[in-house]
């Protein structure tokens, strides 16, 4: 049975022994009471830790990541699709613009110097390389001066009109084609369409200003021009032909050289052996290797992205990894526009 102990009255109640701390128990308080034992962290430390865990985001919920990462992965195609449509109309211009400066510089020392190039190799019989600058073309009726260079790749056309290699240059025997873009990067040739038959035009090469003047323009089904006479020299302007943007075929300029033909070098290169990249209308499959490897860098980047944004935050997240990503997508969409046609 239970054994009660009498109590006298008048005498103080007796506290439980659990509410007195044992002496040297962690309970009891020994020197500065504004510090924890357990953690020797200070009032003042505490609440930067406090303040620290409050600007903290709160991460989500396990069940709300599939959703977290859908929206990285919507945010980051969107900005690919606006790097694009921003590359194809603001910087492609700008690009353009440049190139030219500095293809001009450079034919401008060449002409000075007399080492232009008149053939498709050079003095160690070695082709040009694609870009190389050759001439300018000088159209006053369009308001056109653009330096023309070597090959018609996709890539090439972005920083001015290309001369196809397989024909000769202008003002020598034969018919030389020269190639430009309707509306992307500049859109050189994009009114050549306006020329009418016996407008007047010029190409300086390092045989000097030869002179054309212009047959007729056509597109496909229309009638060609006469066969050139033997000895002669022609040169085709050749773009794409319907809306900006949608071509629809391609669209030809034929003038005839006014005054003396140029004696023409050795041409190695032939139609036949002419890469298919360089034809009208073509993209240039040999940038899919750059597109692979920017296409895993920019995996990497919006990986490490969409963690920091889990981590930190999403205005942290943007702000450190934004320029990165908008630079790769500004790559990609360089590269991809090498894919589509040359004359676009």
């Amino acid at each position: 049975m239970p054994r009660f102990r009498r109590v006298p009255a008048g005498a103080p109640e007796p506290v439980p022994a659990t509410v007195l701390p044992a002496p040297g128990s962690p309970s009891e308080p020994f020197g500065d009471p504004a510090v924890d034992p357990d953690t020797d962290l200070g009032d003042d430390e505490w609440e930067e830790e406090d303040e620290e865990r409050a600007e903290r985001p709160p991460r989500p919920p396990a069940s709300e990541r599939p959703m977290f990462v859908m929206s990285s992965v919507l945010t980051i195609v969107a900005l690919l699709a606006l790097a694009f449509v921003v590359t194809m109309e603001v910087i492609s211009p700008v690009r353009h613009a440049r190139d030219q400066t500095v293809a001009y510089a450079q034919l401008r020392s060449d002409l000075a110097n007399a080492v232009a190039p008149v053939t498709q190799t050079d003095d160690r019989g070695r082709l040009y390389p694609p870009g190389t600058p050759i001439a300018v073309l000088t159209i006053p009726q369009i308001g056109l001066q653009e330096v023309v260079l070597e090959g018609t790749t996709s890539g090439v056309l972005m920083s001015g009109p290309g001369h196809r290699r397989d024909t000769p240059f202008p003002g020598q025997a034969g018919i030389c084609v020269l190639m430009g873009r309707q509306s992307a990067y500049g859109g050189p040739f994009k009114w050549i369409h306006q020329l009418v038959p016996g407008a007047v035009f010029s190409v300086t090469t390092g045989q000097g200003r030869q002179v054309f003047r212009v047959l007729d323009v056509r597109v496909a089904g229309d009638l060609e021009p006469p066969p050139l006479k033997a000895g002669g020299s022609r040169i085709i302007l050749i773009t794409a032909a319907g809306r900006d943007w949608v071509p629809e075929g391609v669209l030809r300029v034929d003038a005839d050289l006014v005054g003396t033909v140029q004696p023409a070098g050795p041409r190695p290169l032939t139609l036949a052996n002419l890469p298919t990249a360089e034809k009208a209308l073509q993209g240039d499959p040999s940038v899919w290797v750059s597109i692979v490897l920017l296409c895993q860098a920019l995996l990497l980047a919006a990986v490490g992205v969409t963690v920091a944004r889990y981590r930190w935050g999403g205005w942290q997240a943007w702000l450190v990894g934004g320029p990165l990503l908008l630079a790769l997508a500004i790559a990609i969409s360089n590269q991809v526009a090498c894919l589509l046609p040359n004359l676009m």
